[in-house]
């Protein structure tokens, strides 16, 4: 049956593309762990794991177990690691489908090792990351809790253990200010957290840390210098970069970004058709509540599109979207299902004509960083925000 006309079409060159040019940033002794979670960043889990994978990614990485699970189906041979940890109940699906889980409660723990028990693990046979938290207070185990710090952790852990210590991991809070001050912070705090696991007679094969904005800036080396200076591989976490964008730096942009920027493809577009075209008098309200007031004969085109789609209600009488190469403003509040556009200057404009929401269309361009520019907020939403029910597909 035919769709809702409301769809993304996700550029599966694009991807593979960005992700061969990030490994080009990478240094040379560092690895790539592909961001995959929220749906790929809501491209489309499928599509861009296969992407990925085709490029000869070895990392995917993901939020939940379920993700984790879906990400193996496509890819049996990757190694998935689980950003958010397990909860109650998972570990045995972590254990079963091969992920990698990223731990640092010790609840966690707990939940993993009673798994291992029931599968009859081997010793030192279900790798994990440690999360240390230098800085970010978010998650990871916090340095300077001696009750629950690396000692008490760490000393739980024999050979006879069936989990192994593999990697360790840190989030960067700042790598997006040009000044590097806090990552140069940060990455101290995690360089003795590390001599101090050394001392405890511990030892992990990767340091995990490091995202796009980290990679494209250059601080990879400075990474891998951390990694090297302890025996470890230094594993780089790629995420808004893949799909084709950079980040933005504060408070000047440094010169490696701003060239990066002009290789990374944009991987999605957006895209609706017109459902009806009509007439508006002079004196006529649009949408709901009237907020918008038609001053002279205008001609509008309703579009199937709406903030259950996750176009936001925010853009409603002051944002355009593109159609027949020609921007045409939103005008009245933004419904659930539906847009309305003026399309007064716009020739030609009939029932199924295609709509631009992200994207290229003729001569004419909107980002995902138009949209999070006119509602405040970041690619990032931008993206992970567009529903379920918009179709993917892969181009």
């Amino acid at each position: 049956m035919p769709m809702r006309p409301c769809w993304v079409e996700i550029s599966t060159r694009a991807l593979e593309e960005n992700y061969r040019y990030l490994e080009t940033l990478a240094p040379r002794d560092a690895e790539l762990l592909a961001i995959v979670k929220a749906d790929a960043y809501g491209h489309g889990l499928t599509i861009c794991v296969s992407a990925f994978a085709r490029s000869g990614a070895g990392w995917l990485g993901v939020t939940s177990v379920e993700e984790g699970v879906a990400a193996r189906t496509v890819c049996p041979g990757a190694r998935i690691l689980v950003i958010g940890s397990v909860f109650p109940g998972q570990a045995a699906a972590v254990i079963e489908h091969r992920l990698t889980p990223v731990v640092w409660e010790r609840w966690q723990f707990d939940e993993l090792e009673a798994a291992c028990r029931a599968a009859a693990a081997g010793p030192n046979s279900i790798p994990f990351h440690l999360e240390l938290d230098t800085g970010m207070n978010r998650q990871g185990l916090a340095l300077d809790d001696r009750s629950a710090g690396l000692e008490s952790v760490l000393a739980h852990f024999s050979a006879a253990s069936p989990l192994r210590l593999e990697g360790v991991m840190t989030h960067l809070y700042a790598a997006d200010e040009a000044d590097g001050a806090a990552t140069g912070e940060q990455l101290a705090r995690l360089d003795r957290a590390l001599v101090r696991i050394g001392e405890l007679g511990h030892w992990a094969e990767y340091l995990n840390v490091g995202n796009s904005a980290a990679l494209l800036a250059g601080q990879g080396g400075t990474i891998v210098d951390v990694a090297a200076s302890h025996g470890m591989k230094a594993l780089l976490r790629p995420g808004l970069a893949l799909y084709g964008l950079a980040p933005r730096f504060e408070p000047e942009e440094p010169a490696a970004v701003t060239a990066a920027r002009g290789r990374l493809r944009p991987a999605l577009t957006w895209r609706s058709r017109v459902v009806g075209v009509r007439r508006a008098a002079a004196g006529a309200t649009v949408g709901y509540n009237g907020t918008f007031v038609v001053a002279e004969p205008m001609q509008l085109a309703l579009v199937a599109l709406g903030y259950a789609d996750g176009l936001d209600r925010r853009l409603g009488n002051c944002f355009s979207l593109l159609v027949r190469g020609e921007r045409a403003p939103i005008v009245g509040r933004i419904s659930m299902d539906q847009t309305v556009l003026d399309v007064t200057e716009i020739a030609g404009v009939e029932p199924g004509a295609e709509v631009v929401v992200i994207g290229q269309q003729g001569e004419q361009a909107i980002t995902a960083y138009d949209h999070a520019d006119a509602c405040g907020t970041i690619p990032w939403e931008v993206f992970t925000r567009i529903s379920a029910r918009v179709k993917r597909r892969a181009v």
